[in-house]
């Protein structure tokens, strides 16, 4: 008995070390990886352009899925649902641009804004794991779903970090959709490693130095026009040049502020998690 409890100690504190363990090789080094970020809305993944920007350069390869399009986060009573969506996916791709990423890399999986709670749980889970199984990824980026604890996001965030861990765990299972593993060819695939963005400060362990893309970040972010300028009220166009001068450079000034500086260095921080996604969200437990 006195065994058998040990060795479930040492399985719990292992696991736990793993978890939340820092990357064996720093995220700067990373190379040949494939990486898919998952996320809520066109714009939200602008806190890591830098990282992406690094790593795309470092020879990653880098998937941005978006599971809305993003057609409601207007104040502007002259743009529909429709006129939006164009807009915020003409923002996006600009943005991927400008962090060396191409159209191909781009996936929208065309849930409306706002509503990503009361979508069909179970389709938008299949949708995910149709993706993961398909592009094989070794790091999941998403918002972080929190440890030991709810981490609280808008309603569509959330939403976002709940079905990305769940559909993580049931892209392990070859019985889980496995409609895409008998008619779509795919195989079921297991993430080793997952860098979270968006959860409270003291569970981030990985610090990422992106002084080298600062200026990609901030160019990335000054195409979100119809979200971080007066383009929220009175949408004048993507181009910033259309809008006076001042905003143009409020704007950017706003970008850079974001930007995090330690030691001299500008940086992006994370939680890393290493292992099995049930523990991604939680300690060990008796």
């Amino acid at each position: 008995m006195k065994t058998t409890r040990f060795l479930i100690f040492g399985y719990l504190i292992f696991t736990s070390l793993i978890g939340f363990a820092q990357p064996k090789e720093t995220v700067e080094n990373w190379k040949g990886k494939t990486i898919l970020l998952i996320r809520a809305h066109p714009d939200d993944d602008h806190q890591s352009h830098g990282t992406l920007a690094m790593l795309n350069k470092n020879g990653n390869e880098i998937y941005i899925l978006t599971m809305s399009t993003g057609n409601v986060g207007t104040k502007d009573p002259n743009l529909g649902k429709d006129d939006l969506a164009k807009i915020r996916r003409i923002e996006q791709l600009d943005a991927m641009k400008q962090i060396g990423l191409s159209e191909d890399r781009y996936i929208n999986l065309g849930y409306d804004d706002g509503r990503l709670e009361f979508a069909n749980k179970e389709e938008a889970i299949g949708k995910l794991v149709y993706y993961i199984r398909k592009l094989k990824p070794d790091v999941l980026m998403a918002f972080d779903p929190g440890y030991n604890y709810q981490v609280w996001h808008k309603s569509d965030h959330r939403a976002a970090a709940y079905l990305a861990a769940d559909a993580v765990r049931a892209a392990e299972w070859p019985l889980m959709y496995e409609g895409h593993i008998i008619q779509d060819k795919l195989e079921a695939h297991v993430i080793p490693e997952f860098l979270f963005y968006g959860g409270n400060v003291s569970d981030k362990n990985t610090t990422v130095n992106i002084t080298d893309f600062v200026e990609q970040r901030v160019n990335a972010g000054s195409k979100y026009v119809s979200q971080w300028t007066s383009g929220w009220n009175n949408y004048l166009g993507h181009d910033i040049d259309k809008y006076p001068t001042a905003e143009k450079e409020k704007l950017f000034n706003n970008i850079r502020k974001r930007i995090k500086v330690i030691d001299g260095k500008s940086v992006e921080r994370f939680r890393y998690h290493q292992g099995a996604p049930d523990s991604m969200g939680h300690a060990p437990r008796d």
